[in-house]
């Protein structure tokens, strides 16, 4: 069982890399389209930049999460880490509810018909 736990905490470290990893290539991509793809309106670069970065972290933070569960819950499931991981996920969960909000322009769980709804209204 020992060496299972070692192997999950290995597992756990190289998923958290990972999502590191997919921030890191993410904002680079972002910016290297953003320097240097050409062909958009006024405006629409930086709006675009900010998404594929946004979309970048929300990616990274699942991967961040995964990590996190995986060592806690298989690794060293005490009461003290299972409650870090719970105030963790709580705090990723607001920061991917908030980058969804300003990726989209709407909660997560509005549909388009709220969208299209609000746009009428104007």
């Amino acid at each position: 069982m020992t060496r299972f736990r070692e192997l999950m905490d290995v597992v756990g470290t190289a998923v958290d890399g990972v999502g590191v990893l997919v921030v890191v290539l993410g904002i680079a991509i972002a910016s290297w389209r953003f320097l240097f793809v050409r062909g958009r309106a006024a405006g629409e670069p930086y709006r675009a930049y900010r998404q594929d970065v946004g979309r970048a972290i929300l990616l990274g933070l699942e991967f961040l999460v995964a990590g996190d569960i995986i060592r806690t819950v298989v690794v060293d499931p005490t009461l003290h880490n299972v409650l870090v991981l719970g105030l963790i996920v709580l705090i990723r969960t607001f920061l991917s509810m908030a980058l969804q909000l300003e990726l989209r322009g709407r909660w997560p769980w509005q549909g388009e018909e709220g969208l299209e709804a609000r746009s009428q209204v104007k």
